[in-house]
């Protein structure tokens, strides 16, 4: 009885396009995690952070995700803390296999992003975010695409934290149908690099660095600002984008590269010269993302 009433609170919470929110950030303690706090919060929004560990703070709960009376309870309101959000960002998750055993893996991702989302539906927040992943659409790209650059409508998972990121989109593109105007955002992240990972760069001549990412790479500071595009630009349903630089992390030119890694694959017609592998041409165009940070321009 008290979530409906907290949830029935939610719903009515009015948000005017362009106006400054109450946004919950999971995952907030991580590399792309902390950009997206800095970068939301530099935008005008009150961020709430929840992790598994964090400083303490008014900014910030420490919430066990897996636990879905935590999740809901976190999401719905927390003392000092708030009373309802206006929008939720879910990056929450153990983040490449190999950590802990497979199946523990799938196990803890995708049970903490269906509470996730589960709970955002139940507490009315209607926005959402949620970081997916390159693994969705066939990383370590070991068996050749269908064709180059490699967009959205490709999925294929070859392991179990990618087989959960498939498992977590088909999750949120039916939630969306249960209540009217929830809009559910799918980022198909690439590799996050940090401003001080750079160095990794100096590899960039190596024909094969980065084979197993199709050359691509995402500055976190960029992969935070594709975050609140997204969120600006929210729309009742559920939605998928490939999230990557523009440009590809390599010295080769893009053509060279997809003969040698995939020969005999179709590649576009008006591939650029160093274009990306993983298509950026969506959000390019429908949400104006412009990447300002490139490896090749650094220090």
């Amino acid at each position: 009885m008290v979530i409906h009433i907290l949830a029935t609170v939610a719903w009515m919470r009015p948000v005017p396009e362009g106006a400054a929110m109450i946004i919950g950030v999971t995952g907030s303690g991580g590399k792309l995690g902390r950009a997206t706090v800095e970068r939301l919060r530099s935008d005008g929004h009150r961020v709430i952070g929840f992790d598994v560990a964090g400083p303490a703070g008014p900014g910030f709960t420490r919430v066990d995700l897996t636990d879905f009376g935590q999740t809901i309870d976190a999401l719905s309101s927390i003392t000092a803390r708030h009373d309802g959000l206006d929008a939720l960002v879910h990056l929450a998750a153990i983040p490449v296999n190999g950590i802990v055993p497979d199946a523990a893996t799938f196990h803890n991702n995708t049970t903490a992003s269906f509470n996730v989302l589960f709970a955002a539906y139940r507490a009315g927040i209607k926005t959402v975010v949620t970081a997916s992943s390159i693994t969705a659409m066939g990383f370590p790209f070991d068996q050749a695409p269908p064709s180059l650059p490699v967009d959205e409508t490709f999925t294929r998972a070859h392991n179990t934290y990618g087989l959960g990121k498939v498992a977590e989109e088909a999750i949120a593109a039916q939630l969306v149908g249960w209540t009217e105007g929830m809009s559910i955002t799918a980022l198909r992240f690439t590799n996050v690099v940090a401003a001080d990972e750079y160095s990794t760069f100096d590899r960039a001549g190596d024909v094969d660095y980065r084979r197993d990412l199709l050359g691509s790479w995402i500055d976190a500071r960029d992969g935070a600002a594709a975050i609140a595009l997204a969120l600006g630009a929210a729309e009742p349903g559920f939605e998928v984008y490939v999230v990557a630089a523009p440009e590809s992390g390599s010295r080769h030119p893009s053509r060279e590269l997809a003969s040698r890694w995939f020969p005999g694959t179709p590649v576009a017609d008006d591939l650029g010269e160093y274009e990306s592998l993983l298509s950026t041409r969506k959000i390019q165009e429908r949400l104006g993302f412009r990447a300002e940070h490139d490896w090749r321009r650094a220090g």
